[in-house]
């Protein structure tokens, strides 16, 4: 096979991956997009609003705790995982059409997509490495960004499908479907280590191996920050703009900003700290991001009722540079991990993560009722600050040297 030939095959199977990873984690997000228009609607409680997302964060990390120890992304057929996860949680999201959103079983419907994300997004970056030549980060930035363009995208769909919130969750479960379909084209890389027999205890190797558990702490301190940011931006966007102007136009734009945050910005954030990540260093870009990021987090509440471009342009940079550094976490993770166990690796990652999520997605709401907006993202920035430090403390290891090709 010419080189040229290999290039085409991988580049088209992480194009053809990207896509998947869009469409199926559109669903990540689909319900939290409408709660502007769930609350207007049917008069939904912040604390409901808030389980709506928080219940997908609850069954991702069931999912991943259930795939870690048993180490299910190293042992099974990696686009079979793939495509019955997407499959399940397209058919759950879509049955949201069908009761009143109201209803407990919305939040059940809500678990259950979220334990099948365990087998969509850690999943993807094991297929994504296996293709790299040296840009591990690069790679994994393609399917964060894309994760992050997906969660995102049913901002888009809201904006634009009028006031009918339904329009939002049907277009998101068609994607995941199409998305189940298209991920058995994918093909794998050669860098795919073979499976691993069964090894009760291979998860704690996560926080056993000191160069491991500094790269997950510094990720702990990055998700402190970001799923909040994700979850409620929309909401004070949509609160601030109604200071200025009329309540369909603060929600209609309130929509979109919170989309080209999220979405474009995220996804350049992810590619441009991917492509930074392997020439300077995973840390380096890691702990700029998480630098720029925190002041985002304390100075934007300021803006709050202010002039809208400038509150949006702050909110864009602040979608770049809170999630630039999102991919280099689980590309540390791949580099610094055992082969045969990269995919449990970064399924434990992903676990302990969300899991803290849990509790900031939870957090921001009552700091709002109590401070107002101007302060309530303020507490976000502690995450992030924390991860400058854990990141620090990896650059000074030993094992440091096997990041981005010893470039720190």
């Amino acid at each position: 096979m010419t080189a040229e030939h290999a290039d085409g095959r991988r580049g088209l199977a992480l194009a053809l991956l990207a896509f998947c990873e869009v469409a199926a984690l559109g669903l990540w997000f689909s319900a939290s997009a409408v709660v502007p228009s769930l609350i207007a609607e049917y008069g939904l409680s912040p604390g409901r609003a808030s389980m709506m997302t928080s219940a997908v964060q609850i069954g991702f990390v069931a999912g991943t705790l259930i795939s870690a120890l048993l180490s299910l992304a190293d042992r099974l057929d990696l686009r079979r995982f793939f495509m019955a996860s997407a499959l399940v949680a397209a058919l759950a999201n879509a049955l949201l059409l069908t009761v009143e959103p109201t209803s407990p079983m919305v939040i059940l419907l809500r678990f259950v997509t979220g334990v099948c994300m365990a087998g969509i997004y850690p999943v993807g970056m094991k297929m994504a490495v296996s293709w790299a030549r040296g840009d591990v980060g690069l790679l994994i930035g393609l399917l964060v960004g894309a994760l992050t363009l997906g969660s995102a995208a049913p901002h888009l769909f809201n904006a634009f499908g009028g006031v009918d919130w339904r329009f939002t969750i049907l277009a998101a479960s068609l994607l995941a479907l199409l998305s189940a379909l298209l991920v058995n084209l994918v093909r794998l890389g050669p860098n795919l280590a073979p499976a691993p027999p069964f090894t009760p205890g291979a998860a704690l190797q996560a926080f056993r191996k000191p160069a491991l558990r500094w790269a997950n702490f510094g990720y702990l301190g990055h998700m402190w920050e970001l799923y909040a940011m994700w979850a409620w931006l929309v909401v004070f966007l949509d609160a601030s703009f109604r200071q200025v102007m009329a309540v369909d136009a603060a929600a209609w734009w309130s929509r979109l900003a919170t989309f080209g945050a999220m979405g474009i910005g995220g996804a350049i954030g992810c590619l441009a700290g991917g492509a930074l990540a392997d020439r300077y260093g995973r840390t380096t870009l890691t702990m700029g991001a998480m630098t720029a990021s925190g002041l985002c987090a304390l100075v934007i509440g300021f803006l709050f009722g202010g002039p809208p471009w400038l509150l949006v342009l702050l909110a864009a940079f602040w979608g770049v540079t809170v999630v630039a550094d999102s991919a280099q976490f689980s590309a540390s993770i791949a580099e610094l991990s055992p082969p045969e166990f990269v995919g449990t690796m970064l399924t434990v990652q992903t676990c302990v993560g969300f899991l803290l999520t849990l509790f900031t997605v939870h957090l921001v709401p009552p700091l709002a009722a109590a401070w107002g907006w101007q302060y309530a993202f303020a507490v976000l920035a502690i995450g992030p600050f924390l991860g400058v430090f854990a990141m620090s403390r990896l650059r000074a290891h030993p094992d440091a040297v096997r990041l981005a090709g010893g470039r720190k």
